[in-house]
Order: C-alpha cells, then sequence, then structure tokens
C-alpha cells in the first residue's frame, strides 16, 4: 500500500464508517508497527481526515425528578444524597466528611483531601 492508500483507508474509517477517534487511531498504530516491525521500512507522511472527538453530555435530573429520588430515602441515607446533590461532594468526599468539616456559621462544608489530594470549601444547601 502507497501512503494515498493509507490515506484514503484512515479517512473512509472516520468519514464513512464514522468510527471513534480511538478507533482510527488503532488502525493507525497498526499500520505504523506492520511497516516499522514487519516490513522494517517507515510510514511514510500522513494527510488524513481525523475522526472526531465525541463530547458527552452529562445527564441531568430535573427538579421532580430529583425530589422523587429524596423522597424515597431516610435517614442517613436521606442526609448524604442531600449532601451529594446540593453541595456537589463526591461520595467518597461525602463518607470521609466529619463534623468539624462543617461550618453552620459561613454555611460552607470543608473538603479535605479531595480529589487530587486537595483540599477545597463548597457551600452547604440545606434541604429539610
Amino acid at each position: 500500500m502507497n501512503s494515498l492508500e493509507i490515506e484514503q483507508f484512515l479517512t473512509y474509517l472516520a468519514v464513512e464508517q464514522s468510527v471513534s477517534a480511538s478507533t482510527q487511531n488503532q488502525a493507525l498504530n497498526a499500520l505504523a508497527f506492520l511497516y516499522k516491525q514487519v516490513l522494517g521500512r517507515r510510514l511514510p507522511h500522513l494527510t488524513f481526515k481525523q475522526a472526531r472527538v465525541g463530547k458527552r453530555l452529562p445527564v441531568v435530573l430535573s427538579r421532580e425528578e430529583v425530589n422523587r429520588v429524596l423522597s424515597n430515602l431516610e435517614g442517613e441515607f436521606y442526609l448524604m444524597a442531600c449532601l451529594l446533590y446540593g453541595s456537589g461532594l463526591r461520595l467518597s468526599e461525602c463518607l470521609n466528611l466529619r463534623v468539624k468539616d462543617i461550618d453552620f456559621g459561613h454555611r460552607e462544608i470543608i473538603v479535605c483531601e479531595g480529589k487530587c489530594d486537595k483540599d477545597r470549601r463548597t457551600m452547604l444547601v440545606y434541604c429539610f
């Protein structure tokens, strides 16, 4: 295969087959391995259409759905769900929360050793 055929193949994957960027990269890496390890040649410089990296939209619950979920919880599970939803805590941060980390006066929560071992402050939202 010459460089034009390789470019057409990689473009075909992206445009007509609508494969993901990682699939197209895997095909390119397989061709690079073939050329270098098997054929003992360098892969020529290629210009082809890159596959698009898809952006995932987050799933967001409506207020009614959130109220329905919270109304089916009780006790510490209700409290934890309210903290997760209202204050934006991660589950591990909520599980490691201590009483001294809650500042009712300033209506904030101090998250110690959160993601990447960083401390941060977040708002305390009452949902009773």
